[in-house]
């Protein structure tokens, strides 16, 4: 593996010059008029917050006097902290699962005691619904031919002492924008060098929030992943980073950040770099490729799919790359949040229910049926919450039209492209009493559809984990599902979902009517409904797989 030399670094700042001084955000505003992209829902006003008393550790984590011994600790005993960098966080800002994946990922680490920091973009839905402070001076970040200038905050409320902190990178010209990676026109052009000031800005503001460098640097997808390709090149030569390591998580390898080879410069890359070994494919920069290929580990979302990976059709060009990983490539299996999706608990569906009391569901079905206008009280309800896209499985709903005419109602929830959209929507308006489509994402309306549905849609191309199937089964709603990825490794066919292999509308039918035919034997469905409510899909299992490979790459014993 060929290194670059370094250019100009940051120098390590003392410890005076890291004290927050509470001046202004700085950086030239921009207000362009584009269409909102999709995010999270705010953070819900009646959410308990715990209070205790913090203190800052020489690392810049918070810690508390009762936190848990660290799982994860450096050779001399101290605690091994952990940076995340994603583009996009739940509830600040999110496009789809990434953004929950990575917020439920560092809240259970935080929570077993690994000092966690994550990093995210400040974009301008995140200033308009928390309230941010400050974490030193605004400071300078050389990007290519460019010097631009960034700046820290992070929340302005205290946060417990077991959660991660969050600090956000400002710099209004590349973030301060209606839209985190484009607009309903495509792609914001810049993005290459807007994550590649978001990846920079990290790397040279640790030393100035953390005096002790992190142990490892956690990216997720392409939009971060430059930060593994500058840590190991150009920064690995500075003291402060020489023995952080470098792990990236594949969250969907579809998308790799394909751009033309003059973006290696206007990224800061050396040319040198742009080989067939590191960053160039097939006549393009490809920014996912040269993140893995400077990750000391990657991490897909699913043993599934770090398999399917590696082959010709599943691999999105990158199968090589992939093989030639190793056992440097590992699956983990994604989790969902416990307690956020539990309709025991659930403050958004009218009834509450348990495996063992299953009357509520009934009731949020009525609701469900009433608030969209479905009127077939015995008919099954087939539910699909999802980005409604290509990859979703559309064109096999779509592709059979003896579908929808099962004795059956219809729910479909999220917006996408235009043509799946209008046609949702026109069959919609034919069969009101039948179809339903809601192209207006909210988390409440979320809650309520998995609580009220019988039947959870996801018939996907490609699943690398899929969240959606494991909170449906937490609400006793059952998956039809392609056995690919995630979908595969979370749902028991004919016992928790109905899976099926091939990608056609005729082998997506087969596993429909056998779901349909399963519904009309209450007893039987009961218990399926059960089955599928009592599986785990914690964080807590998946955590401990992640503490695993970061003892492993840290060069540390496997915890026995």
């Amino acid at each position: 593996m060929d290194f670059v030399a370094p250019s100009q670094l940051p120098p390590i700042p003392t410890p005076s010059s890291i004290v927050g001084d509470g001046a202004s955000p700085v950086g030239d505003g921009v207000s362009p008029s584009e269409a909102e992209h999709t995010a999270s829902a705010p953070p819900r006003p009646d959410a308990p917050r715990r209070t205790s008393r913090v203190r800052r550790s020489t690392s810049g984590e918070r810690t508390s006097a009762n936190a848990p011994a660290a799982p994860l600790v450096r050779p001399d005993g101290s605690p091994a902290p952990v940076v995340h960098l994603a583009a996009e966080l739940a509830p600040f800002a999110r496009t789809g699962g990434l953004g929950e994946a990575v917020a439920s990922l560092a809240k259970y680490q935080a929570q077993s005691g690994i000092p966690i920091t994550v990093f995210m973009p400040l974009y301008a839905i995140v200033r308009e619904r928390v309230e941010l402070k400050p974490i030193g001076p605004a400071f300078a970040v050389t990007v290519g031919p460019r010097t631009e200038t960034a700046r820290l905050f992070e929340l302005a409320e205290p946060q417990p002492p077991d959660s991660p902190r969050v600090v956000f990178v400002e710099n209004d010209l590349y973030f301060d924008r209606k839209g985190l990676y484009g607009t309903a026109a495509g792609d914001y052009p810049d993005n290459a060098r807007r994550y590649a000031l978001f990846a920079r800005s990290v790397l040279v503001a640790l030393p100035r929030i953390m005096s002790q460098p992190p142990s490892i640097i956690h990216a997720h997808d392409w939009q971060t992943a430059l930060a593994n390709v500058y840590l190991k090149t150009e920064f690995m030569a500075h003291p402060y980073y020489e023995g952080i390591r470098a792990v990236l998580s594949v969250h969907n390898a579809g998308y790799q950040g394909h751009f033309p080879e003059p973006t290696m410069t206007d990224i800061g890359l050396p040319v040198a770099l742009y080989n067939y070994r590191q960053l160039e494919w097939h006549g393009r920069v490809n920014i996912l490729k040269g993140g893995l290929v400077f990750s000391d580990l990657a991490i897909t979302v699913s043993p599934t799919h770090a398999h399917e990976l590696r082959t010709e059709k599943g691999g999105f060009g990158l199968d090589g790359v992939f093989v030639a990983m190793r056992d440097r490539l590992v699956g983990i299996v994604n989790g969902i949040d416990q307690e956020v999706w539990d309709p025991a608990n659930d403050p958004y569906i009218p009834r509450r229910y348990t495996v063992d009391s299953l009357v509520g569901k009934k009731r949020c079905r009525v609701a469900l049926q009433r608030d969209t206008g479905l009127s077939r009280w015995q008919a099954p309800i087939f539910a699909l919450t999802a980005r409604l896209v290509s990859q979703k499985g559309l064109d096999l709903i779509l592709g059979d039209p003896g579908y929808f005419a099962f004795d059956a109602q219809y729910v479909f929830l999220g917006h996408g492209d235009r043509h799946y959209e209008a046609t949702l929507t026109e069959l919609a308006e034919r069969a009101p009493s039948r179809i339903a489509v809601r192209l207006d994402f909210t988390e409440e309306f979320e809650h309520l559809l998995l609580a009220g549905a019988d039947l959870c849609l996801m018939p996907s191309l490609y699943e690398p984990c899929g969240l959606t199937q494991m909170r449906a089964q937490r609400y006793g709603t059952i998956p039809v599902a392609r056995r690919t990825g995630g979908l595969a490794d979370t749902v028991e066919d004919g016992v928790t979902g109905f899976l099926f292999d091939d990608y056609t509308p005729a082998d997506f039918m087969r596993a429909a009517v056998r779901a349909v035919d399963m519904y009309r034997d209450s007893d039987a469905w009961e218990e399926m409904m059960r089955e599928a409510m009592s599986r785990d899909f914690s964080w807590e299992r998946s955590a401990v797989r992640y503490l695993s490979v970061y003892r492993r790459v840290m060069g540390l014993p496997a915890i026995r």
